[in-house]
């Protein structure tokens, strides 16, 4: 029967003493000190045990109560503590830790381990024979000698004792260890050290395996070395070395890039063909010039970005007048991008790491490959490094804008603003006519003269990874049986996917997620629902007459004078001078045809201040609207003008084109018929006939139908005769009749010209009006309401009727227009008409004055 003793404890950090093993254990600790030196006035035992951690003074609650009873060997004092050889003895448990005398002492009990029951069943010995042949194995993988291995193995032949002798040498942590320490069944920890056993042959397998591949890989390159300098003596004998010096050049070049895995790979295979093809064949220049293409694009190079809002404000309002809309949605888009900026530097500073996870980089990022580049330590390189990359990816993923607007209102040159304003490259590629897919993403190298789509060739002339790249004219693309062009820019105008853009010449991915795109567009009906659903629009609307003034005054005039040779003479314009030709001359949204009205004068001035020849209009410097029409001759635009009498069947309305807003007269006419129409089917009662002429368009004629529906049925409230309702032809007409019109807007003043024609009443003539009608004389909402207004105040109205709905668009009116015009705001065709018709003129006797009709 085992007996209990009490014995000094040796506390064991960092390994566990198996029975039957020595092991060398270095002693410091003064409370382990003074356990061995207890020990070694007594029986020199001690009880052996691991710590659960590695803490510097031992506790009982960090013991395992599982130990070994051990037997001191040899000691070696020396400064910091003893070093002794500990011969494990027995497996005990402890029952109970104290502390006595600044040591920690233990009463401990021996443990039996639990033999099998038949040590001569088939399994057991398997088992047994198995371990040993795995262990056997592991030490001569480990590089020991054979005979020394057997030596060690062959000395126990006991089951229990092996597996202790085996579990002493394996590599295992302390709980693993500890773990087959207090496994008491022999057959248990044989199994659970044969599964350790060939858990460590397997790592070492791999670790061969590694090993043989990296030795196998630096012969190959050796090899291949020795071979390119062999290659190189021969091409220098045959006369070929310049062709090598130019292939070792690029290569150089290539090297240096930061690529993508797939790039790296392409470009590796492709310098590989070069360097075996012969210099003179199709192949090599073919591959030349896909390589050159590859080197000379921006893979990492990128401008610094200014996002400082200030700086844009002065270089958007330099650059252009007006367009406050545009501006502030532009300066909303860059002040966006640089709180980002600055949240992603802030978060940088605090963390000391790059913030990836928020930025959501591509994969490609995570598996570029380039040239190793040595470490200088330089952190504050690195710091700044890392906010150019927090800045750039802060610009990266936005939305793409889209400008949409009539011509020369500015849409292309605020993108070129927009770029000066940022500090970044700028790129325009002209879409008009493109009706070829391989015009966006390429040809493949397979064909005869095979290039990259626009869209490579921007990013090459841009030099950098993040430019300004200005797609003019996209609703001009084409399609033909080559593809559509349009369907390829879904991919490129697509944050989520031209990380990974893909041109059919270039073969590899490349990141455009860091360019800033921007489209323009005259009719935004012509852009693709899929390829428009990925863009912001950005509606540049017409300039006003006072806007092409000020515009022609502070940019067109000056760079007019300047380059027809009048920058240095004393020359200017009047106010009137330029009213008028912007009014006279021009017929436009934009300022173009004004610029060139303008070059024109400064052209004529030059040549008479050159030939000093007849009266010279720029003798006193200044310009007026009489010298102006006396240069340009008679005036090419004749806007129309209001009435200048009230008349019965014409109404005013509103328009508004691309070119800007004027007005339009209505004219109503009725004559009774002698037959009935053929078309009569409703009897021969009521008016049936209705012409419509001035080429109006589908809507417009339903309008005029509404309202003639409208006015006949409503004819007692709005004071008709009946006399005049009898069996009639009405005919509308809209003057300037080779231009189609159209729109529903129009409907407000048709029905006013009905009323006006049937009832006799007259239609006032400094009253403008537009809206939408039903059957039930509503009047709905209409757009182009800033632009159909100042029309009208440039014609002489003085009162503007518009849709209720459309009260709130009147602000976008400027203030100085506001102030000349009454606005009058109705839901009704009966406001309307209480608005602009006059009661009908009577003669002193009371009878109805004839009046225009």
């Amino acid at each position: 029967m085992s007996t209990r003793q009490t014995l000094p404890v040796l506390p064991l950090r960092g390994t566990v003493i198996f029975p039957g093993l020595t092991a060398p254990i270095a002693a410091g600790r003064p409370g382990t000190l003074r356990a061995i030196e207890s020990a070694l006035k007594g029986d020199r035992l001690v009880f052996a045990v691991a710590q659960r951690d590695n803490a510097e003074e031992p506790a009982p609650e960090i013991l395992y109560s599982m130990g070994v009873i051990a037997r001191i060997g040899q000691i070696q004092r020396g400064l910091g503590g003893v070093q002794l050889l500990l011969h494990g003895e027995q497996r005990a448990t402890s029952l109970q830790y104290t502390t006595t005398e600044g040591y920690l002492s233990a009463v401990v009990m021996p443990v039996e381990e639990m033999s099998p029951l038949d040590d001569q069943d088939a399994a057991f010995t398997a088992l047994h024979k198995e371990i040993r042949e795995r262990a056997a194995e592991l030490g001569e993988r480990r590089g020991l000698p054979e005979e020394v291995v057997h030596q060690v193995l062959d000395s126990v032949t006991e089951p229990g004792k092996f597996s202790d002798l085996v579990a002493g040498y394996i590599e295992l942590s302390v709980p693993e260890k500890q773990g087959l320490l207090e496994t008491l069944s022999v057959e248990e920890r044989l199994r659970k050290v044969l599964v350790h056993v060939q858990r460590q042959i397997s790592l070492l397998e791999a670790q061969e395996e590694i090993k043989s591949q990296v030795q196998e890989e630096l012969g190959e390159r050796q090899r291949e070395m020795f071979l390119r300098e062999q290659m190189k003596a021969i091409q220098k004998e045959l006369g070929d070395d310049d062709q090598s010096k130019e292939i070792e050049e690029l290569r150089e070049k290539l090297n240096k890039l930061t690529l993508p895995k797939e790039a790296r790979t392409e470009v590796e295979r492709e310098l590989g063909r070069l360097e075996r093809a012969g210099r003179e064949s199709m192949e090599a220049q073919v591959i030349r010039t896909y390589l050159e293409w590859i080197a000379e694009l921006p893979w990492d190079k990128r401008s610094d970005d200014q996002l400082d809002l200030k700086h844009a404000i002065t270089v958007l309002d330099d650059d252009h007048y007006g367009l406050k809309d545009v501006k502030d949605r532009v300066l909303e888009f860059l002040a966006v991008r640089q709180l980002r900026a600055q949240q992603l530097s802030e978060e940088m500073d605090r963390t000391g790491e790059f913030p990836v996870a928020k930025l959501k980089e591509p994969k490609e990022d995570a598996t570029a490959t380039a040239a190793p580049k040595k470490s200088n330590g330089d952190d504050k390189d690195r710091a700044i490094t890392d906010k150019r990359e927090a800045k750039a990816r802060a610009m990266a993923k936005g939305p793409i804008l889209l400008f949409t607007g009539p011509p020369g209102v500015g849409k292309t040159s605020i993108a070129k603003s927009i770029a000066r304003s940022l500090g970044r490259e700028y790129v325009r590629v002209a879409l008009g006519g493109a009706r070829d897919e391989a015009d966006i993403r390429g040809h493949r190298r397979t064909y005869v003269g095979a290039m990259p789509g626009r869209i490579i060739q921007g990013m090459k002339q841009a030099g950098t990874k993040n430019p300004v790249f200005l797609l003019d004219e996209v609703d001009k693309l084409g399609s033909s049986f080559q593809g559509d062009p349009s369907s390829a820019l879904l991919e490129v105008l697509d944050p989520a996917q031209n990380d990974s853009f893909t041109d059919h010449y270039l073969g590899v991915p490349f990141d455009l997620s860091e360019v800033l795109f921007i489209a323009t567009a005259n009719f935004i009906q012509n852009i693709p629902g899929p390829l428009l659903d990925r863009m912001e629009v950005v509606e540049f609307a017409g300039y006003t007459e006072r806007e092409k003034a000020e515009i022609a005054k502070k940019y067109l005039i000056p760079r007019q004078l300047e380059e027809n040779g009048l920058g240095g003479k004393e020359i200017s314009f009047t106010d009137e001078a330029i009213a008028s030709l912007v009014s006279k001359y021009t017929r436009e949204s934009g300022v173009r045809q004004l610029e060139r009205e303008v070059g024109k004068v400064a052209r004529k001035v030059a040549r008479r201040i050159a030939t000093k020849s007849g009266e010279d209009p720029s003798a006193d410097g200044v310009l007026t609207a009489e010298e102006v029409r006396e240069l340009l001759g008679r005036p090419k635009v004749h806007p129309e003008k209001a009435n200048i009498a009230h008349e019965v069947g014409i109404a005013t309305g509103m328009y508004y084109t691309p070119m800007g807003g004027d007005i339009m007269f209505v004219e109503a006419s009725v004559r009774p018929l002698t037959t009935p129409s053929p078309s009569d089917g409703n009897g021969g009662g009521a008016p049936v006939a209705l012409i419509l002429t001035g080429q109006l368009g589908d809507v417009m004629k339903e309008s005029a139908r509404a309202a003639f529906t409208y006015v006949t049925k409503n004819a007692e409230r709005l004071g008709i005769p009946r006399s005049r309702l009898g069996t009639v032809e009405t005919h509308i007409h809209v003057p300037a009749g080779a231009i189609p019109k159209d729109g529903p807007s129009a409907g407000v003043a048709i029905s006013t010209a009905l009323a006006s024609e049937l009832s006799g009443r007259p239609v006032r003539k400094d009253i403008a009006m537009t809206g939408e009608i039903t059957l039930r004389g509503r009047v709905l909402p209409i757009g182009g309401v800033k632009e159909k207004v100042l029309g009208a105040l440039r014609a002489g109205i003085t009162d503007v009727v518009l849709p209720k709905d459309n009260e709130a668009d009147v602000e976008d009116v400027p203030d100085e227009a506001r102030g000349k015009l009454r606005f009058h705001f109705v839901e009704s065709l009966e406001e309307v008409l209480a608005l602009a018709l006059l009661p009908e003129p009577t003669k002193a006797n009371g009878e109805p004055l004839a009046v225009v009709a």
